[in-house]
């Protein structure tokens, strides 16, 4: 059974991709090796869900004899646009992926590979908020985080990728929300919001908690 040319596919993983962060791949299972080769091929972006339950590699449930164990996935995700995509060797290729937009999930169907493919819808994209006076912390705190992680690291493993918009309160929010020390869930409840500016604000809640940022710097 073919992918239908209307659906898009589907990359269950055990975090959450925010829009425009940064998302690094290495993959080697057939069902994402030839739904990568044809996305990069055809320059479509494939959509990103936080798992809930299973795992990013498919297994068999020793309860159900032949039977995969099946994942479940939020219904809310990000789109991922391959921005880099390259051949390690036979069965293994390492991608750099840009998020995109959010979208709701309408319908998903698990084709016979085991690459699930859905129905989306998409979602408004954040308003350009600007920082307010009282939340320019976060930024600085950012800015200042940012340069430590770029000390002797390759500029492609750094976290947070250019363009930067230190004054946008929700591109700012989204890259807290990617490093801060956060449970699935709660990650999850962040970028499903639809106030940037709200986000932004339980971001600096959590940088007022003690040692938040230990062993970040």
């Amino acid at each position: 059974m073919t992918q239908p040319d209307s659906a898009t596919p589907l990359f269950p993983l055990q975090s959450v991709l925010f829009p425009e962060g940064y998302l690094q791949l290495q993959i080697f299972e057939p069902r994402y090796l030839d739904m990568v080769q044809r996305c990069w091929r055809e320059g479509r972006p494939f959509g990103v869900l936080s798992l809930i339950e299973g795992g990013e590699v498919r297994r068999r449930d020793p309860a159900r004899g032949e039977a995969f164990v099946q994942e479940r996935f939020q219904s809310v995700g990000t789109l991922a646009r391959i921005e880099h995509c390259e051949t390690l060797q036979a069965g293994l290729m390492r991608i750099r992926c840009r998020g995109g937009q959010r979208f709701r999930l309408l319908s998903s169907e698990c084709l016979p590979g085991g690459l699930w493919v859905g129905q989306i819808e998409p979602m408004a994209e954040d308003a350009a908020v600007p920082v307010p006076t009282d939340l320019k912390v976060t930024s600085t705190l950012l800015q200042s985080l940012l340069h430590s992680l770029e000390q002797g690291a390759a500029a492609v493993d750094v976290p947070v990728q250019p363009p930067y918009r230190w004054d946008d309160s929700g591109w700012l929010a989204n890259r807290w929300c990617e490093l801060l020390p956060l449970p699935p869930e709660e990650r999850q409840r962040l970028m499903q919001l639809d106030n940037p500016l709200l986000r932004l604000e339980l971001v600096a809640d959590q940088l007022d908690q003690p040692g938040v940022l230990a062993g970040r710097a």
